[in-house]
């Protein structure tokens, strides 16, 4: 399997499939072996870090693979994966779990470019995920209903949506229900009267690339890498790796290399906050 910057999230557009392995680098045929699973937002990061990691530890294979912070937990406190990766801060009941902070990242609402609404406050996000508001006109937009976005159960993004909105599952009319932010981008870029919401270094990404989809601003802050940074924007979370217990000697490794400032450019470059910033 060939990995690029994003691709196996593509891959995984491609092919439906949610959890697909992304290797860091080719198998080897000796030498030790660290799995990571869990969160979509995080593994394209983990990835290029890893792949840097193996530059400087060639004996040591990092895996990676996605399927949602939940999985991240599950996988963590069973000990089917070395780290868990959390799009979020750990609860209190997972105080079991030890978390290595690695970056910082918003969640945003992204829109097609064509649309001309240009930013969106809280009131109506509640009233547009409730369906309350059905048509684009009520929002400052065309006359056309809305097509409404949301992330499935076990993803940290759609815990954090819920929780800062003050809504229930229930609460939530959706027409579409995606995994990954990769889905949600996708669906956005290909539908005009589309909203939903995502990682904001995952949409900066994709804009830089020439995505045509738009970030909101959320209340008048812009949904941008500098002011999640500046402490400004207003639905932050962290990115963490999680372990249960006391991590092995090339675990540890790994979480040094991550929380260094060696690997702050990397994090930067996947549009996301270092932790050391």
């Amino acid at each position: 399997m060939i990995v690029f910057r994003w691709g196996v999230s593509l891959l995984m557009l491609v092919t439906g499939v949610a959890g697909v392995a992304m290797f860091c680098a080719g198998p080897r045929e000796s030498g030790q072996r660290i799995v990571l699973t869990g969160s979509s937002t995080l593994a394209p990061l983990m990835v290029e870090l890893g792949r840097a990691f193996e530059v400087q530890h060639p004996q040591i294979r990092v895996d990676v693979q996605t399927g949602g912070s939940s999985r991240g937990i599950t996988d963590a406190r069973r000990g089917v994966a070395d780290l868990g990766m959390v799009s979020r801060s750990l609860k209190s009941e997972e105080s079991d779990l030890q978390p290595f902070l690695v970056a910082r990242d918003g969640i945003c609402f992204i829109v097609h470019g064509d649309n001309p609404v240009r930013q969106i406050s809280t009131e109506q996000v509640r009233a547009i995920y409730t369906g309350e508001v059905r048509n684009w006109q009520d929002v400052g937009g065309p006359a056309s209903p809305l097509v409404v976005v949301h992330k499935a159960a076990g993803r940290s993004t759609q815990e954090l949506f819920l929780q800062y909105f003050q809504l229930s599952p229930g609460d939530v009319r959706a027409d579409v229900i995606i995994g990954d932010n990769e889905q949600g981008i996708k669906t956005v870029a290909g539908n005009r009267a589309a909203i939903g919401y995502v990682s904001i270094g995952t949409a900066a990404y994709h804009i830089s690339h020439g995505a045509p989809i738009r970030a909101l601003p959320l209340d008048g802050i812009p949904a941008t890498v500098e002011a999640v940074s500046a402490g400004r924007y207003p639905l932050v979370r962290e990115l963490n790796l999680v372990c249960r217990g006391q991590p092995s000697e090339p675990v540890a490794q790994f979480l040094r290399f991550v929380q260094s400032s060696a690997s702050g450019p990397i994090i930067e470059e996947q549009y996301f906050v270092p932790a050391t910033d």
